[in-house]
Order: structure tokens, then sequence, then C-alpha cells
């Protein structure tokens, strides 16, 4: 019995570190990052999972309009800097954060929130750090799975659908 009970208590062990360390990338939406120095000596540090389109409409199907998005898929997208920073003009101490947006046809808003490991749909108002604002605009040109540029004049832009919408980060 004693032995049963052992070689019971092994294989949910073994199979619990192997559920915990499956490969990311053989997700429906696989992890990605990116990161940059820019002009102004910040080091931005983004990492996301990446969801597809697969016919679906943003604002309607994925992603709606008016509510809180993880702004990727799987766990919360993280954001860091290494410096305090100006994010369209407002302050954001340096550190991690989990980042959300809220999608509008007009404006998205971005949330930097404090709490950053957790899974993408655990988002608790009380913990933002900082909203801003910025203007979606139309590419001509369809990206079908959600991609995060970062560029070195601090440009943070994020492409998907025929949309893209940037917003600016600069040293304090």
């Amino acid at each position: 019995m004693r032995a049963t009970l052992l070689s019971f208590l092994a294989v949910l062990v073994i199979s619990t570190v192997a559920c915990a360390q499956q490969d990311k990338s053989q997700r429906a939406s696989p992890p990605d990052s990116t990161t940059v120095t820019t002009d102004d000596g910040v080091t931005i540090d983004i990492h996301y999972s990446k969801p597809s389109l697969k016919g679906r409409q943003i604002g309607v199907d994925i992603a709606p309009f008016g509510k809180v998005w993880r702004t990727g898929a799987n766990e919360a997208t993280t954001f860091e800097v290494d410096k305090d920073v100006l994010i369209q003009g407002q302050p954001l101490a340096a550190g991690k954060y989990s980042l959300y947006s809220i999608l509008g046809e007009q404006e998205v808003t971005f949330i930097f929130n404090k709490t950053w490991d957790q899974w993408g749909t655990r988002y608790d108002e009380a913990q933002d750090a900082l909203r801003v604002g910025a203007t979606p605009v139309e590419t001509g040109t369809s990206v079908e799975q959600f991609t995060i540029k970062s560029a070195k004049d601090g440009a943070v832009t994020l492409l998907w659908g025929n949309y893209a919408v940037t917003f600016k980060v600069a040293a304090q």
C-alpha cells in the first residue's frame, strides 16, 4: 500500500514538472519579445504572446472595444524600463509592469499595472501605475499575428490587423 502511494505521488510530481516545463513556443499564441536601448539611454524590454486573428474582427470577436484587454495572450504582457521615463509625456518609475489596453476606434488607452507576474486576465485596476492614450492609425497592410516593435527613438508600436498604435517612451 505504501509503495503504491509513493509511486502515485512520484507520477504526480513528474507530471506536474513536465507540464510546467512545456515548450511555450508550441502554443497557439507563441511568446515573443522586443528589447531596445533608446537614443536617450532607456532600455525597454517587452515580453508578450502573439495571438492570431484567424478571421476574427478586432474590437468585436477579439480584444473587444471598451474593455480591458491583456495586450496579447496567455500570461500578462510585461513592460520593463531601467530608468524613470515619460510615456506620452506622463511619468512612470523604473521597473516592471504588466501592460493592458482598452481598444477604441478613435483612441487606445495603455495601462501600466504594478502586478506583472500573473495570468493576463487577472487585471486589478487598483494596481494601475499609469494610463495614457494614443491614436490608432490604419496601415493598409494586414498583420495576422499581433506584434510589438520598439525603436531607438523610444517609439513602441503595436501592430495587428490593419491597425498600428504607437506610444512614446523618453528618459525623464
